[in-house]
Parts: structure tokens; C-alpha cells; sequence
């Protein structure tokens, strides 16, 4: 595996995905570079393309002939978010890097917030939209889905799914992504050791292009956190969740079966229905009635009556 290179000192790297975002791109480039002129790190965008159909590559292509710090990348059709981050991540050359969205919901204005709480100690900054201003079919699968994640991995955020965060470059070289783990990036950096933070962040109104997630992707969040969930807590020792797990389903096995055929000697008796349904229980009730040395042959086997025989002779 190539090692990469080290990363450029004073740069910030922002890894922006897009998916059919051409509208907002110019206008974001220009938060950007207001941001940008009150810092004293330089900045560079690294656009990464996931199979739009509106035309925003050709925006990014724009932007990048005339701002040369702009960057982008293009896959050939959509592979989703965590796909489109590793990449990204793979071509950032900074010190520090940003996550953010293409659709100006996330304010480019708090970068410096985020620089600040990074200096003052955290490896992983995450945002948090407190103030929400989403339809409540995103929001409420999204409270549900942070709670779970909070509960089952011990890193409590408010807002794990919140794409506004910051990093040290380190953390992104670690950390790899794929499926649906980009949100899980902090939950997979606290297992390495990583010091992780979050703070509010002003979620703006979407003015442009539409949502990209469902009800679906709650259903792929919680079987993703399950996976983590084994990853970070049993990746270095995966008998103990291997072993666990069969010896629970033998025990389950074997009280299965041992009520089962409790059941069913205790209906039938040794002659009944017991012994119909297992040979060797009518086997080792003739051995004990018969006679020290004396031997039997299966012939000779007790052979059980009929339900409706045994119920007239009972009556």
C-alpha cells in the first residue's frame, strides 16, 4: 500500500461530495473564499463529483480553470457518500480537513469555530444542527438513529450524521470508509484513540436541489452500526464475540431439546409417543426392564398403540 505523502503545513483541505448540486456550487466557492481571507491557513476545495446528471461537473471544471485552489474529481456513476469522502480524503493535502456539504445548508462562515476547538485538543470536531430545518420525516429517523448509535458505541453525540465536521489529517489517513460508514467516522476514530468533540453548528434552510436520503437509509444506518459496533469493539478479539455466540446457541440447542423430548416421554410414557418419535428412548426403556444378561432383539421392542386404542383403553 503506497504511503502517502506528508501533508502540506498551514493548508486546510475541504472535501466537499456533490450529487447533482450544480446550482449552489458558484455560491459556495464565494462563502468559501470570504472565509478564507480572514484566516492565516491557506485553503484548497476538492470537489468530488458522485455521478451528477445536472451538469455539476462541468460547473466544477469551471470553477477549477479559474480558481486554482479548486479541485475536482469525478466518478463515473453514483457510489454514495462514503465512497465519494475516501476519495476526497485520499487527495487532500492538508493538515486539516473538512467535511461539508454541496447544498449551503452547511455555513463555510464557522469554519474558524471548528479550527478552534481542534487547537484546543480534539482530533475530530462533529457538528451538531441543534436547530434543525428539515422536513420531520428526516428528523425525527435522524434523532432515533443518533440516539442508537450513542447508546450501542458509547460516543456520545448529538448529531452523528451531522456531514459538517473537521479532522486532523491523521485521523482521515485511519480511518477508512466504505458503504455507508461516513457516518461512523467518529465512532471508528474514538476506537483508535482519537479525541473527539462536537459543537453547534447554524444549519441554513435548503434553497437549492433536493434531499438525497429516505427512510432507507435508516434501515442501512442501523445494520451499518452493527458492523462497527463488532468492528471497534471485537476486531482485535473475535472469538470472544464468536465464541459467546455458539456457546449461546448451544445452550439455546439444548434446552430446545431437551424440552422437546421432555414433552413428548411425558405424553406418550416410554411406550407412547416418547418412544415412537425416538428409537433410542424405547431402546433404553427395554434395556432397563429387562432382565441382567438376558438379551433382546429389536423384534422385540415395545411397539407403541395408536392414539385412539390407548384413549379407548384409558376411558
Amino acid at each position: 500500500m503506497p504511503v502517502p505523502p506528508p501533508p502540506t503545513p498551514g493548508l486546510i483541505s475541504l472535501v466537499i461530495p456533490v450529487f447533482n448540486e450544480r446550482d449552489s456550487l458558484r455560491q459556495l466557492i464565494t462563502e468559501i473564499d470570504a472565509v478564507s481571507k480572514t484566516l492565516t491557513e491557506r485553503v484548497e476545495v476538492v470537489f468530488v463529483d458522485d455521478g451528477s446528471t445536472d451538469g455539476s461537473w462541468g460547473e466544477i471544471q469551471q470553477l477549477a480553470n479559474s480558481d486554482e485552489r479548486v479541485r475536482g474529481l469525478r466518478f463515473r456513476r453514483n457510489f454514495g457518500k462514503a465512497a465519494a469522502l475516501q476519495a476526497g480524503f485520499a487527495e487532500a493535502r492538508g493538515e486539516t480537513v473538512f467535511t461539508l456539504d454541496a447544498d449551503l445548508q452547511d455555513d463555510p462562515a464557522e469554519i474558524p469555530d471548528f479550527l478552534a476547538a481542534l487547537r484546543a485538543g480534539k482530533d475530530v470536531v462533529s457538528g451538531y444542527k441543534k436547530t434543525r430545518h428539515d422536513p420531520w420525516h428526516k428528523v425525527f429517523p435522524s434523532r432515533v438513529f443518533n440516539w442508537l448509535v450513542s447508546t450501542a458505541t458509547g460516543v456520545k453525540l448529538h448529531d452523528h450524521n451531522c456531514g459538517y465536521k473537521a479532522y486532523r489529517v491523521e485521523v482521515v489517513r485511519e480511518v477508512k470508509l466504505y458503504g455507508e460508514l461516513h457516518r461512523f467516522v467518529p465512532v471508528l476514530a474514538a476506537a483508535k484513540g482519537f479525541r473527539v468533540g462536537e459543537r453547534v453548528v447554524n444549519h441554513r434552510p435548503r434553497t437549492f436541489g433536493k434531499s438525497k436520503y429516505g427512510w432507507r437509509r435508516f434501515v442501512k444506518g442501523f445494520l451499518d452500526l452493527w458492523s462497527v459496533r463488532l468492528v471497534t469493539s471485537f476486531g482485535w478479539r473475535p472469538m470472544h464475540f464468536l465464541g459467546a455466540l455458539g456457546l449461546l446457541l448451544m445452550v439455546l440447542g439444548c434446552g430446545v431439546g431437551g424440552g422437546s423430548l421432555a414433552l413428548l416421554v411425558g405424553v406418550g410414557g416410554w411406550g407412547g409417543a416418547g418412544a415412537w418419535f425416538f428409537p433410542w428412548v424405547r431402546l433404553a426403556g427395554r434395556s432397563r426392564s429387562s432382565s441382567a444378561g438376558k438379551p433382546f432383539s429389536p423384534a422385540s421392542w415395545p411397539k407403541p398403540s395408536p392414539p385412539d386404542e390407548r384413549t379407548s383403553r384409558s376411558s
